[in-house]
Order: structure tokens, then sequence, then C-alpha cells
């Protein structure tokens, strides 16, 4: 399918331009209008002979000499092409050069003899030809160096998307095993406490598992699915804590027909488990999810107890998530952290995107 449109793209091209050398010609046609007979072969040569010399610079001496920098070369292959037609229409088309005709008389004539040649006139006059494949040269420059330049531009743009998407899915590899590996160690708690609560563990850590592995591959999922898996994380860790008083979750506003980027919140939500949970298996975690229209404010407060965390090795590292944030969210969001007393807080403001891409 794209290389049909590849070649209907190509297609309306040719068209478009044959459609501008036609009009060109037919409008430089209104100057015969009153004496069609005047119209020689030579027009037709000129015509031509500068469709020749326009794409001959578009397609070749442009893009291999001038933008290599062989500025010599291009240069004398332009005045070797000029040359070659303009010697060719003053030898053969163009009365008004030749010397082996007899000198037109300047009597008063109705239908001039094209044969006669006109007096001498100065030698400046013969290169004003020259002119038109000199204009034609300039414009079909003009137009090859902006085409280069825009194509470029969109190559950059290409190549930058590419490396971004390539990041994405690093970072997003980077989650998975973690939190994976999390949650093993959840369960492993249970178990090693021969709690009857491991089947309950293994089948929201199924559910959670079948959401990423089917769903995160999407450059963007219904933020309602993604606050239900925030859910069941949040879950999974109670059924290994043993005080879960203090672990609330508060979510307001319309969360349906919202896309938000996968796996993006969870990530402080693990570090507030890690670093909100002491020794005695109680934590201290508060979250508060609110959609606005389409602007999201996610709130995540933990209590840490003389532990300084580590931006760099707190859960898959804060720095992952700013990563992610400004490939994504570049211009549209604003992640503020603090840690005031023995509290840990992070605020994020997100706007949301109203469709899937």
């Amino acid at each position: 399918m794209n290389l049909n449109i590849l070649k209907n793209n190509t297609s309306n091209s040719y068209l478009v331009q044959g459609l501008i050398w036609c009009f060109f010609i037919i409008a430089s046609l209104v100057q015969f209008y009153e004496a069609p007979y005047k119209i020689s072969s030579d027009f037709f040569l000129q015509w031509a002979s500068g469709i020749i010399v326009f794409y001959f610079n578009y397609f070749y001496c442009v893009p291999q000499l001038l933008l290599q920098k062989k500025y010599g070369t291009y240069f004398i292959y332009l005045v070797a092409i000029i040359g070659f037609f303009m010697i060719i229409r003053s030898l053969y088309f163009m009365p008004e050069f030749r010397t082996d005709l007899p000198i037109r008389n300047n009597g008063p004539s109705n239908f001039p003899n094209p044969r006669l040649r006109p007096p001498n006139r100065p030698l400046f006059f013969k290169f004003f030809p020259s002119l038109f494949y000199i204009l034609l040269t300039a414009i079909s420059t003009i137009i090859k160096i902006l085409s280069e330049y825009y194509s470029n531009q969109q190559n950059k743009l290409i190549a930058e998307a590419q490396k971004n998407a390539s990041d994405l899915i690093y970072l997003r590899k980077q989650t998975n095993p973690h939190f994976l590996f999390n949650s093993l160690n959840s369960i492993y708690s249970l178990a090693h406490k021969k709690s009857d609560l491991v089947p309950d563990a293994i089948v929201t850590l199924s559910e959670l598992m079948r959401y990423m592995l089917y769903e995160t591959d999407n450059k963007y999922v219904f933020l309602e699915n993604e606050i239900n898996y925030i859910k069941n994380y949040i879950d999974l860790q109670k059924l290994r804590l043993n005080n879960i008083e203090n672990i609330t979750i508060n979510i307001h506003g319309d969360t349906k027909n919202k896309f938000i980027e996968p796996l993006l919140l969870i990530s402080f939500i693990e570090n507030a488990f890690k670093y909100g949970t002491d020794y005695k298996g109680a934590a201290y975690v508060k979250i508060r999810i609110s959609i606005v229209d389409n602007d999201l404010d996610f709130f995540v407060e933990n209590k840490v107890e003389k532990i300084t965390i580590d931006p760099k090795n707190s859960g898959i590292g804060l720095s992952n998530i700013e990563s992610r944030l400004k490939l994504l969210y570049p211009n549209s969001h604003k992640l503020t952290i603090s840690e005031t007393g023995n509290k840990y807080t992070v605020h994020l403001s997100l706007h949301l995107d109203k469709i899937q891409n």
C-alpha cells in the first residue's frame, strides 16, 4: 500500500510539473497574439532546451556538484550546456545572429522577410538569450536546495522519532522485570509465612502480567485500565503487609475515554511502597489521582524513617521516569518531588491525550 501511495505521489508530481511548464509556454505565446506568423522554430527550441537545462541542473548539477562543494566543476558544466544550446540556436535558428544573410531593407514593409538579418547590434546583445537559461538555472537551483533542506529536516525528525521510540522501549523494558521482581518477592514473603493468601496473590499477579503483556505495547492505553492495574498492584502489596490502615488511594473525576502512556505512574507507587514500609510490615502510602477535563493530577506520599532517597537507585530510578516524561510529554507535564521531615512526596501534573494514537 505504501508503494502505491509513493507511485501516486510521483505521478501527481510529474503531472503538476507538466501543467506548470504548459502554463509558462502558453503565457509566453501571448506576445505573438497579434502576429502569429512571427512564431519561429527557435521559440520551441528555446523552451525545449530550457527544460533540459532546468532538469539537468536540478537532478545532476546541484546535488552532485554544487551541494558537494565542487563549485568549479558546477560552473563549467552549466556554461558548457548553456553555451551548447546558444551556439545551436545562433547558427541555425536565430536569424538576428546570422552573418550569411543579406541586410534587411529599412524601408516600410508589412511583412518583413525573416531571412533578412537586422543591422549590426552591440556584442552584449548576443548574450541576452542566455539570460533565459540563467533564470531557469537559478530557479531550479533554489527549488532543489529548498527541497533538499526540507528532506533533510524530515529525515532528522524521523531519525529523532525512531530514537525516541527506541528509548521508550528500553525504558519500558526496565520497568517490567523490576515490577516482576518486586511482585515475586511479595508472594515469596507470603509463602514463607505459609499464608492462605498465596493463591489470591498469584491470581492478582496473573492479572497484572496479562495487562503488561497484552496492552502496554501500545503507545497509549486507556487511563481507566491503567488505574485498574494500579489498584491490582496495591491489592497485591496489601496481601504481604501486616498493617494496611495507612494505605489509601482516592480517585476523582472521569477516567473514561482518556489515554496515558502505559506503566508511567506505577514507578512512583513502587518507590512509595519500597520506602514507605517499615521492618514490622506497616506501610504509610497515600495516593490521590484527580482528573479534570483532560488534566491529570497525581499525588503520592509515603513515610521514610531516616532513609536518604537515592534518585538513581530508588526503584527503576527517577531518572528513568523523568526521561519518559520528557520524551512523551515534553511540554505538558510538571513533576515536583520533595522530602519534608519523614515524608516523601511526588506531585505530577499531566495533560492527557484525547484520542489514542
